[in-house]
């Protein structure tokens, strides 16, 4: 009788142990889960203005999947690109800093290793990081190969400096230093890669920031797909009233193939969102699209493929953005400006991880958690030094805002335009008496950031000369060309440690 006891208390004993073992276990697995920091997944197009989506209301282009992304996630309908071309966007948004502060307000500079970087940000909170395609900061021409100490923090790696050959795009394979090239059209082949790298970590302990920069839409246009380019016949696309008469025809023409691209680059976005479905990744992903610059395609007379200028067509740029626990808040719409310092921080704060005091953007996480459409705030746009063939356009600063662009020129041109009124901005109303009052209340808002980050708007000269950088004088820009003939030169805002 008493063994029977014994047993019957062992075996009650071991049940017990069992259970609190499975429900301490569960508990942790609980904990683990609701302490993993989210994943990032940050899709980056170039050249993709804002106004060529249909979710953005465009009667021509076909983009089904970011249009099914949009009313799923938050659409910040007045993003703007801090200075809209290439490196200065890149280095700005990896920084959470200004061109001004960092000295990256040109092409082809390479963004000094001193700089805190977003993978660098992330890594050292636990996140693995991956990137693929364009880089653009690297400053060593832009075909060489880019070893792993100059990749910023990203340690998964499969990119270029910079290529627009879509179709038989370069790239370099992790720390492989023979190039390789993509074997279909490069959206397509890039988005393939990166979705065996969401599988393969889908359920790391460790979070992951996975950057996917897609070269497309930029010219060249008629290299897309013909599948894609068929259909939109040039005769058929429509044309904004800014558009001037002497760019109809060409504009219409690279609109063919800039749609095209779109479209192809959209089946390529959406197989990367059903990809992350598939794998029930969404749950604890954020997940952002968004392009580097607009292009102007016409408007205002400046004939398609320029940027650099501070025209809605070149600075606003997509950006969709979808976080864990998103909610009622799918499809909600911010017409506050974001900015591309401001993109970091709110990434950070998103993923509650400190936000070093050396980032200049503001932490948007609370807009982007209780989005408010009637919100308002003042985007700092620049460009410090306009170059090839922007070479003849002044300088600028402006602020956009939910309404209003102001700007000024380093000749003391000012421009006003109120663009709920005027969404093509063809009417100047700089000194207009009717709105005299918004107008000081804007020209106080731009001097006030430029004071925040120290910027005093000066000449391109000064700060040419303030960098030390040397403009090729018949391309009006940092010569990156010689470097396949093998006598590049970095150019750089700190001086390089050879």
């Amino acid at each position: 009788m008493k063994i029977k006891l014994i047993i019957s208390f062992l075996c009650l004993a071991s049940v017990c142990l069992v259970s609190c073992k499975t429900e301490k276990k569960q508990v942790e697995e609980i904990n683990t889960t609701e302490t993993k920091k989210p994943n990032i997944v940050y899709i980056l197009t170039d050249q993709w203005r804002s106004s060529a989506l249909g979710y953005a209301g465009n009667p021509d282009v076909k983009t089904p999947n970011l249009d099914a992304f949009a009313k799923e996630s938050v659409n910040f309908t007045n993003a703007v690109s801090v200075t809209p071309v290439c490196t200065p966007h890149r280095a700005a948004l990896i920084t959470g800093k200004f061109p001004t502060t960092t000295g990256m307000f040109l092409n082809d500079l390479y963004l000094p290793s001193e700089e805190l970087t977003m993978a660098e940000i992330f890594k050292e909170a636990g996140y693995n990081t991956a990137y693929w395609g364009k880089w653009h900061l690297d400053g060593h021409g832009r075909s060489n190969y880019i070893p792993r100490e100059r990749r910023q923090g990203f340690d998964y790696w499969k990119g270029l400096e910079c290529s627009h050959n879509y179709n038989k795009m370069p790239y370099y394979d992790n720390d492989d230093s023979k190039m390789k090239h993509w074997e279909e059209y490069s959206p397509f082949a890039i988005v393939k890669d990166a979705n065996t790298y969401l599988t393969q970590h889908a359920n790391d302990e460790k979070p992951f920031l996975a950057f996917i920069a897609i070269a497309t839409p930029h010219f060249p246009h008629q290299s897309a797909p013909k599948e894609f380019k068929d259909m939109y016949p040039p005769e058929s696309l429509t044309l904004n009233p800014n558009v001037s008469k002497n760019y109809e025809v060409s504009a219409r023409n690279e609109l063919q193939g800039y749609y095209a691209h779109c479209t192809a680059t959209d089946e390529a976005i959406g197989n990367v969102l059903n990809k992350l479905k598939e794998l029930n990744l969404m749950e604890n992903t954020i997940v952002v699209f968004s392009a580097d610059h607009g292009e102007m395609m016409g408007a205002h007379g400046i004939k398609p493929f320029t940027k650099q200028m501070g025209w809605d067509e070149s600075i606003k740029v997509p950006f969709l953005i979808s976080y864990p626990d998103l909610g009622n808040n799918k499809g909600k719409v911010v017409n506050a400006p974001i900015n591309t310092p401001d993109i970091l921080p709110s990434l950070l704060g998103l993923s509650n991880i400190s936000i070093p005091e050396t980032i200049e953007g503001e932490n948007l996480s609370q807009l982007i958690k209780n989005p408010d459409s009637e919100t308002d705030r003042a985007a700092l746009v620049m460009n410090v030094a306009p170059f090839t063939g922007n070479y003849i356009d002044p300088a600028f600063r402006a602020i956009r805002t939910k309404q209003y662009t102001y700007l000024k020129t380093e000749h003391g041109d000012v421009s006003l335009f109120d663009n709920l009124s005027d969404p093509y901005q063809m009417n100047n109303l700089y000194n207009a008496p009717n709105i005299a009052d918004i107008q000081q209340e804007l020209d106080v808002k731009l001097n006030e950031a430029l004071e925040k980050i120290g910027d005093e708007f000066k000449s391109r000269e000064y700060y040419l000369d303030k960098w030390k950088y040397d403009i090729n004088n018949s391309r009006h820009a940092i010569d990156y060309w010689s470097w396949e003939k093998g006598e590049g030169r970095i150019q750089s805002p700190k001086p390089i440690k050879e």
